[in-house]
């Protein structure tokens, strides 16, 4: 994979990561590869951007200078033009974002050597039932309650026949990738991230049988909520409203999303240090 340019986002509300954008723009530079950066993060910290979707188009790989969330909201965002994902770790917890501040030179040194590679990730599309517009989610879709003083009950199907009603505070749809997040925080299984699969792991329910249940992501999900109305949140980042007169289709997105890692990087080293494993 020949890169050529490269197109750079930056964490909102951050113009302390000015600094490390001119690290990371001139050791790119240096390996004669252009850097773009998108005009909302140019603007933040007082240098020329061009529009995001420019950006995306042109670049060869995106990269994020933040943290996970950084990284899930690029992902998302530059998904119509389905170009390689590298994140750069400013956050606290890094599962996703690779790269810390003092390694990048040495890693843009293996990124013109080829000495890199790319992950294909499942990515879900979730679309309201008679309408058109998909939206896209990285991570997970959960379906909650609008309100902390209510519960609510979850209609879920599969491949269109009737599988269970979840009552209580609502119901995670993860992929494998979003496994270690708010699955995790809610007693779901940790998913290899490589595996296609979705994570179907109830909320607080009001039953002591209700369990996570793991799915091949062949299948079709269906979501509804009996008469009262719900949110439905996308990677923790965009909300919708919905009722009982709406359904939720789930399913895998034709495409994933690609992340750019080191050679040497090994998930399961990643899970004991992240998770405190073994300590």
């Amino acid at each position: 994979m020949q890169i050529k340019t490269v197109g750079i986002v930056l964490r909102p509300s951050s113009p302390d990561l000015k600094e490390l954008f001119f690290k990371v723009k001139s050791a790119f530079e240096e390996e004669n590869m252009e850097v773009l950066i998108d005009s909302i993060s140019a603007g933040m910290i007082g240098v020329l951007g061009q529009d995001f979707d420019t950006v995306c188009e042109k670049s060869d790989i995106l990269i994020s200078i933040g943290g996970d969330g950084t990284l899930i909201s690029l992902v998302r965002r530059s998904y119509p033009f389905h170009k390689p994902v590298l994140g750069i770790n400013v956050g606290r917890l890094g599962f996703l974002t690779d790269i810390m501040p003092h390694e990048v030179a040495d890693f843009v040194k293996n990124i013109k050597k080829n000495r890199f590679r790319i992950d294909q990730r499942m990515m879900m599309e979730a679309k309201f039932k008679g309408k058109r517009e998909k939206l896209v989610s990285f991570n997970d879709i959960v379906i909650t309650r609008p309100s902390i003083s209510k519960m609510i009950h979850v209609e879920a199907f599969i491949d269109k026949k009737w599988f269970n009603t979840y009552f209580g505070d609502g119901l995670i749809i993860s992929t494998p990738t979003g496994s270690t997040a708010y699955n995790l925080a809610s007693g779901g299984p940790v998913v290899y991230p490589l595996t296609n699969a979705y994570i179907l792991t109830p909320i607080c329910p009001h039953s002591l049988t209700q369990r996570p249940l793991v799915l091949p992501a062949e299948f079709e999900i269906e979501i509804k909520v009996r008469d009262e109305s719900a949110l439905m949140v996308i990677d923790g980042q965009e909300i919708y409203e919905f009722t009982s007169e709406d359904s939720i289709i789930i399913k895998k997105a034709k495409i994933g999303a690609k992340l750019v890692h080191r050679l040497e990087r090994n998930y399961f080293e990643v899970l004991r240090e992240k998770l405190h494993w073994g300590k």
